[in-house]
């Protein structure tokens, strides 16, 4: 079935099309959603973690739901652990006012980060992209994210959660450099641009490499988000979210 959208929608979308080349804003988005969700399980056992529900909706709804609000419609989603239940769940996107194609690595064949973005390449087309983890909760200001001319990356960094206290990049001056103190916590949350992945073979790897080498190279922006934030991964998180939300009405 095809997805016709609103007349308001095809002209933002046409107005996001001529901002893509003007200021590097990505026009397609991907969402990570192939991991196997280890530290959910059991909750993972029957169910993919981005279909995990989060008060009366899945997480990767609430996701869809706020790429929507922000302008885009064109969506990728990658999925390999119980992939056929997003498929199901989802369709094509119409009913959450958006575009979905998916890029299936099969049961048991996640690709990680790198492989997983990689292969999905063809679909994401030959500009910009945001790519945002399946698992994570945020009110960062997606509108508006942007790729600096010259970069091949830009990451939303925020302060280290418990979990990771060390951090994983030092920002500095709006440049993200993989050595130095003091370091921030990548987002999951990010714009990159397909040469990024020139040299790559299709497979499994991930995608830190990657973003070193660039950073090394002096192609790497960031920007630090002081909001919300959640890495939604374990029980705990999930129920912690939960209850904050159902708190603040």
């Amino acid at each position: 079935m095809s997805c016709t959208l609103p007349d308001d929608k095809v002209s933002r979308q046409c107005l996001r099309s001529a901002a893509v080349a003007d200021r590097g804003r990505p026009e397609r988005v991907m969402i990570l959603a192939a991991g196997r969700g280890e530290r959910m399980r059991p909750l993972t056992d029957s169910l993919p973690k981005p279909l995990l529900p989060l008060l009366d909706r899945p997480l990767i709804v609430w996701q869809i739901e706020r790429l929507a609000r922000a302008g885009f419609s064109d969506v990728i989603i990658n999925h390999a652990h119980l992939g056929h239940l997003i498929e199901e769940r989802l369709g094509d996107g119409c009913a959450l006012g958006v575009h979905i194609r998916y890029s299936a690595e099969g049961e048991g064949g996640a690709l990680e980060t790198g492989g997983g973005i990689f292969k999905a390449l063809p679909l994401l087309g030959d500009g910009p992209f945001l790519v945002i983890n399946g698992d994570v909760w945020s009110d960062i200001d997606l509108a508006h994210l942007r790729l600096n001319r010259g970069d091949l990356a830009h990451l939303v960094m925020v302060d280290n959660p418990t979990h990771n206290p060390h951090g994983d990049f030092h920002l500095a001056s709006g440049r993200l450099h993989g050595l130095g103190e003091p370091r921030l916590t990548f987002s999951g949350v990010g714009v990159y641009l397909p040469q990024l992945f020139d040299g790559c073979h299709a497979g499994a790897f991930p995608l830190a490499p990657l973003l070193r080498d660039a950073m090394a190279l002096g192609r790497v922006g960031g920007t630090l988000h002081t909001g919300e934030w959640t890495d939604v991964g374990t029980p705990q998180r999930l129920a912690q979210l939960e209850q904050r939300l159902s708190q603040s009405g």
